[in-house]
């Protein structure tokens, strides 16, 4: 985070009240001095020595520090504005001395005040300008005088004010060098602790957490956008008030402040709201307001599975190594037996499906190996309608389907995807296991179809079966790992499944049949959209 550095010198931010009160002084002068020359009761500090040199150059100073005094409250040239104020004031005092010599010492000391707040206010260059000007002034004053063969001031006391102004102008400009200084930094500070007030807002503000401030009366007092929506408002109210704090909470709340603070379940704030899990803390040691903190028990859930799965893909894995031994010595036997010549042909056409069967179980095995792993798949170029056509039959030759039927639907005469073959045969297996033990209509057998096509490009495979279909609420977490409407089931299929279509850069949907029934679709890239690995 950066911010610009002003120079020292940088006059737009000073407070308008100072010039303004440079401005007013500069107009209380003008005032003596035209009270002075034009005073109706006789001369008061002596016989006024050249009156119409003088009167014009009082009114002229007196008009135009009412000028100045109007400009001053403008922003723009605030510096060019201090220092032709400050010509004037010598020029107007000067003249003013000369004229009225039984003022000149106090005219002399007015502007030790005007030099002095010049160089406050400007830089050092035209500070120091002024106070040489305003000594020239009072030099050449006084040549006049003995030019003209009047009384003057001493050596000592024309030295005397030369060096005042000097040495004002000088530690002036110090003074207001470093108040400047430190206004620039008190600026820069102020605009930093405002840029950090609102990041921190932001970040609490789109924190996925709900945050609440409430008071000693259990009132919101702050609430970010996560707490709104958790509590069920999805804003504030129209007059622009927090919503109440729900009476569930704030019985948990209560318990809290009275030391009861082993309640770690989670809440249901409003009917038709997820539940969260409230947490509380004191704001500060020696106040009433606690922050309640909101968090959602589904991002809970969802942390909770992620772990489960990564145990679960490490178990897998070191299950998966052990199955395969017993797996080769069943392979092995298979062989072995399809050799011997008492082996009768129904007796063979078994051990040909216990075969099968076995590289089937391998390569499941594989999958789940590569998805713990999460290897890449191998893709191929596959002729989707061949392919369906050659699990239906397989699928029918191994497993009992009674009196359910499976079907292959080819509505293209030609559909080519890349895809992993085997992967692809795990995925299919499992969505016709699911339509055959879930897509009944009553007590009528099952009818899945399995429907190659085109959609959007993309070659798809529909699993459909002519079931109840899935509710809304169901059809939203069916991918979730470990979701199962079954008692015997684990709820890692359809999971797994659709792990396996993204690992062929492909999606597992399901899409819901208007006139009855369920649809899970595969889609897949073309054989010429993504190049093999």
């Amino acid at each position: 985070m950066s911010h610009r550095q002003l120079p020292p010198h940088h006059l737009h931010s000073l407070p308008q009240r100072e010039v303004l009160a440079y401005s007013l002084y500069r107009l209380l002068i003008a005032l003596l001095i035209n009270a002075l020359l034009f005073n109706p009761w006789g001369e008061i500090v002596g016989e006024p020595h050249q009156p119409e040199l003088a009167r014009p150059v009082a009114l002229f100073y007196l008009f135009s520090s009412l000028w100045l005094a109007v400009r001053g409250q403008r922003r723009q040239s605030v510096e060019l504005g201090v220092f032709w104020g400050g010509l004037i004031d010598i020029t107007a005092v000067t003249i003013t001395l000369h004229a009225l010599p039984g003022a000149s010492t106090g005219l002399a000391m007015s502007l030790l005040v005007n030099l002095t707040v010049a160089a406050l206010l400007l830089r050092l260059q035209p500070a120091m300008l002024l106070a040489v000007l305003a000594s020239m002034g009072l030099l050449i004053e006084h040549g006049l005088r003995l030019a003209e063969g009047r009384d003057t001031s001493t050596a000592v006391e024309l030295g005397l004010f030369v060096t005042c102004y000097l040495a004002l102008a000088w530690f002036g400009y110090q003074q207001g060098a470093r108040s400047r200084q430190s206004r620039v930094l008190a600026e820069q500070r102020g605009a930093e602790v405002a840029n950090l007030y609102e990041i921190n807002e932001l970040i609490i503000r789109r924190l996925r957490t709900g945050v609440l401030v409430v008071d000693a009366q259990d009132t919101i007092t702050l609430a970010n956008e996560a707490a709104i929506v958790l509590l069920g408002e999805a804003a504030p109210a129209d007059d622009g008030k927090l919503p109440a704090l729900p009476p569930v909470l704030a019985k948990r709340l209560h318990r809290w402040r009275q030391g009861f603070d082993h309640e770690l379940g989670p809440i249901r704030i409003a009917k038709g709201q997820i539940e969260v899990q409230p947490r509380f803390a004191r704001l500060l040691a020696d106040s009433e307001l606690a922050l309640v903190f909101l968090d959602d028990t589904t991002v809970i859930s969802r942390r909770a599975e992620s772990l489960t799965l990564s145990a679960m893909g490490r178990f897998s894995a070191s299950l998966a190594h052990e199955i395969r031994n017993p797996l080769a010595a069943i392979n092995y036997a298979t062989q072995l037996l399809e050799e011997s010549p008492s082996i009768s042909d129904a007796d063979r056409r078994l051990l040909q499906i216990i075969h099968q069967q076995c590289q089937r179980t391998n390569g499941i095995i594989e999958s789940v190996l590569g998805l713990a792993r999460r290897e890449r798949a191998i893709p191929e170029n596959i002729d989707l309608n061949a392919f369906v056509r050659r699990f239906v039959q397989e699928y029918a030759s191994t497993m009992a389907l009674e009196a359910n039927t499976l079907e292959p639907v080819l509505t293209c005469p030609q559909v080519t995807a890349l895809a992993d073959p085997r992967h692809l045969h795990q995925v299919l297996t499992t969505l016709v296991h699911n339509a055959l033990n879930h897509g009944r209509s009553g007590n009528e057998p099952a009818r899945v179809r399995l429907r190659v096509g085109l959609h959007q490009r993309h070659a798809v495979i529909d699993c459909l079966d002519r079931g109840p279909g899935l509710p809304p609420a169901t059809a939203e977490q069916l991918f979730r790992p470990f979701f199962t409407t079954s008692e015997h089931g684990t709820g890692l299929g359809l999971y797994i499944a659709r792990e396996l279509c993204r690992a062929n850069q492909g999606q597992l949907e399901y899409v819901a049949v208007p006139g009855g029934g369920a649809c899970f679709r595969v889609s897949l890239p073309g054989a010429a959209s993504i190049a093999p690995h």
